[in-house]
């Protein structure tokens, strides 16, 4: 099976099979069928006029965006009363229009796999710019186009990675989470591909000086003084001076590093500019870093839910740009994936996938009887075909003593 894909939207791990299009003026012709490698090759195609590649979906290693793939009818059986009814695959699941979207075992564990990579090499670079060597950006570069690759083939799987806790790892952890909510984001803006490597990038960077503060401060349980709060505040500055020389480093990622902490109403540092002076990528990057850091568990600070963290934003539009905000709202989710929700049938769910018509009604995994306490077959679940079982609260995974990370990777391996 084939489909055709632009070429901004070939990655890493797709097989090619032929070109579909090139550019009127160009004169390339592909030598031989195969892999993607790398993003090297992807650049020479495109520099060569390549427009579009048919894609052999079989001998891709990564899925290819639903968008492009072909349509197919799902197979149907006659059930009993005569309605035609979505056949059951091997494992007895039914093929319905509600997996739609939501991330297969196989696509999760990939993903998984990459993410955890990508954790440690951040892990061991941050760990050697606090021994004292020096920014090493090519590598930091590698990780955030990996991430803005992985985002392009399965956002959905992305979104639920950043949901993972690992209190140790907070500066490294936030540096990815960062990235997949700035990528996730600006795709959904329409940003052009070019720019969403940028704006990635400055995810990625822009916490980079707080490896230049002392450790006891980024640490501490309680609350800062405020000389401690001054240090703190110079990150913007170390993270700003790491970066500036470096090769490919653009105004607009040390616009949007220099100014991820200003606010619009001028309350924000390291210079209190207000919101005529800040650019609509300085202000997503304010929302991405906010959303980011509070759902995020720190030290001895448990995270906000993701929908109390929607709120946290939305009651300071002194502070926060409203249109982006509600934008933001709408690109993850009044729900966002990989949330806990309770139903009006007593059932918790894991929200899997959002539904863009209707936000209110994701599609969710039901995993856990609520008012029995025990766990429950998993079934998914379109609560926008459903008109009896609606979502009545968000729910903390303690609340439930459930382990997220595990619940994750219970649910998501299967």
């Amino acid at each position: 099976m084939h489909a055709t894909i632009p070429i901004n939207e070939l990655v890493p791990g797709m097989f090619v099979d032929s070109v579909h299009k090139l550019k009127s003026d160009a004169d390339v012709k592909l030598k031989s069928r195969g892999m993607v490698r790398n993003s090297a090759i992807i650049a020479k195609l495109e520099a060569d006029g390549v427009l579009e590649l048919n894609i052999d979906i079989k001998q891709s290693q990564v899925p290819v965006p639903a968008s492009y793939l072909p349509e197919t009818p799902l197979p149907t059986v006659q059930s009993k009363g005569g309605t035609e009814q979505n056949k059951e695959d091997k494992s007895g699941a039914q093929l319905s229009p509600v997996h739609i979207g939501i991330p297969t075992a196989e696509s999760f564990a990939a993903a998984l796999n990459q993410f955890e990579v990508q954790n440690k090499k951040l892990q061991i670079l941050y760990g050697n710019i606090l021994g004292g060597e020096a920014l090493q950006l090519h590598l930091i570069n590698d990780i955030s186009q990996e991430i803005v690759d992985s985002v392009t083939q399965n956002s959905n799987v992305m979104a639920i990675l950043t949901r993972l806790k690992d209190k140790r790892g907070f500066n490294w952890r936030h540096m990815i989470n960062c990235t997949i909510m700035m990528t996730i984001f600006t795709k959904y803006l329409g940003v052009k591909p070019h720019v969403v490597k940028q704006m990635a990038m400055a995810a990625m960077l822009h916490d980079i000086g707080k490896s230049k503060v002392p450790q006891s401060i980024l640490e501490k349980a309680t609350p800062l003084t405020e000389n401690e709060r001054r240090h703190w505040q110079k990150h913007v500055a170390h993270s700003v001076a790491m970066v500036k020389e470096e090769k490919g480093i653009t105004p607009l990622i040390i616009d949007m590093i220099v100014n991820h902490h200003e606010r619009l109403d001028g309350s924000g540092f390291p210079r209190r500019l207000k919101a005529e002076k800040l650019s609509k990528a300085a202000r997503v990057m304010a929302i991405v870093d906010e959303y980011t850091t509070l759902t995020t568990a720190h030290g001895t600070e448990e995270p906000v839910e993701p929908v109390h963290a929607l709120r946290i934003l939305l009651s300071n539009k002194d502070k926060f740009d409203e249109v982006l905000v509600h934008k933001f709202i709408r690109c993850i989710g009044i729900h966002p994936i990989g949330t806990i929700v309770k139903l009006t049938n007593d059932r918790l769910g894991l929200v899997m996938t959002g539904n863009k018509d209707n936000p209110k009604a994701p599609i969710v995994r039901v995993f856990y009887n609520a008012k029995h306490m025990h766990h429950v077959t998993m079934k998914d679940v379109d609560l926008n075909d459903s008109d009896d079982i609606k979502i009545i609260a968000n729910v903390k995974p303690l609340d439930y003593q459930i382990n997220l990370s595990r619940l994750l990777q219970e649910n998501l391996l299967v």
